[in-house]
């Protein structure tokens, strides 16, 4: 769930890369990716990959809680039976709502018993009115996805309220786009760029980028391009592909932030070597002009290719490597065909 970063393809010269950046596309409020509930006291560290260790072990004097610390100690290495159990019996037991939160996410998931939704939907509401905030949000999801129950924005939007309210970034996050939506209720941008400020400030990337874009271009609040390209910068350190593209933009023009094409070389490489095909494009403008890196033409074309192989097209570098001798024309498919893992008698750098 996040904005479409639409990237404009620029005519240059050899000489230059210029970067434009055309109005995102409103976003869509869509299902967000699951979220995994957090317990109320701290959960064990999360183990490293390999194979799991059993769950700690419960001991006779152990603290009330402890069954509630057991069963996400079981649920984080991957022990989906014992949380269960463990979960049951805290709920049935004390009531806790965070144990509730739990089954609801085993039911949600289908994580060791089997996926029902409707059982998903009762946990989560018990908890939701014992007002746990995950409980909320998650059954917010529900009604949204009609799933387990019937589909229904104006209840998703109160559920997800009532959770940002508590100050849940992910619920703020979805509230912001249902206010831009405008289905739930009326479209409200400044209530959109409220709720995004909220979960921005609890580090939440697509929160920060989304917030920087109306930020960028005055949609809910004053246009600040400093505070679009302060916002980028922190999306973009949280791993957020769009935003590591377009705080490059803003570093490569100095819109906002001082001019640095080195630093948005960087930030281009970082996205491209996440797979984003707009990075391939600008990364491979830059390596062929020589701005903010060495030039190296044939690099310039192996990301040029793997853009076009995904349907991204650019005249001025497919003109450009036309330049390129057969061994270089051959090396820069080979590396593309590489990275995009397609067999040697593949058509990648045919026309």
């Amino acid at each position: 769930m996040m904005f479409a970063s639409l990237i404009g393809v620029a005519a240059a010269s050899s000489q230059e890369a210029p970067l434009t950046l055309n109005p995102p596309a409103a976003p869509k409020p869509a299902a967000p990716r699951p979220v995994t509930p957090k317990p109320a006291q701290p959960a064990p560290a999360k183990p490293q990959p390999g194979a799991p260790t059993a769950p700690p072990a419960q001991h006779a004097d152990a603290p009330a809680d402890a069954a509630l610390d057991t069963a996400y100690g079981a649920f984080q290495r991957g022990f989906y039976l014992t949380a269960f159990h463990q979960a049951t019996r805290r709920a049935s037991d004390a009531g806790d709502p965070v144990a509730m939160t739990l089954l609801g996410e085993l039911y949600s998931a289908g994580l060791g018993i089997q996926q029902d939704y409707r059982k998903a939907a009762d946990w989560y509401r018990l908890a939701t009115a014992r007002n746990e905030p995950i409980a909320a949000f998650q059954l917010g999801v529900l009604y949204l996805e009609g799933r387990g129950v019937a589909k229904d924005r104006g209840e998703a939007a109160k559920l997800f309220r009532r959770s940002a309210d508590a100050g849940y970034a992910p619920a703020a996050y979805n509230l912001a786009l249902l206010y831009i939506e405008g289905q739930a209720f009326p479209q409200d941008l400044a209530q959109a760029a409220h709720w995004f400020r909220v979960a921005a400030e609890k580090d939440l990337p697509e929160a920060q980028y989304g917030l920087a874009v109306f930020y960028k271009d005055g949609r809910g609040l004053a246009p600040d391009r400093a505070q679009a390209a302060r916002w980028f910068a922190r999306a973009a350190a949280l791993d957020n592909v769009d935003a590591m593209i377009d705080y490059a933009i803003a570093l490569f023009n100095g819109d906002g932030i001082d001019k640095d094409e080195e630093a948005a070389v960087r930030w281009f490489r970082k996205a491209a070597l996440k797979g984003s095909a707009i990075a391939w494009n600008r990364y491979a403008r830059l390596l062929l002009a020589g701005r903010g890196v060495a030039a190296d033409r044939v690099q310039a074309a192996r990301w040029h290719l793997m853009a076009r192989s995904v349907g991204l097209s650019d005249p001025w570098l497919d003109q450009q490597i036309t330049n390129l001798t057969p061994q270089e024309r051959a090396k820069a498919e080979a590396d593309a065909r590489a990275w995009l893992k397609q067999p040697a008698a593949s058509t990648l750098g045919q026309r």
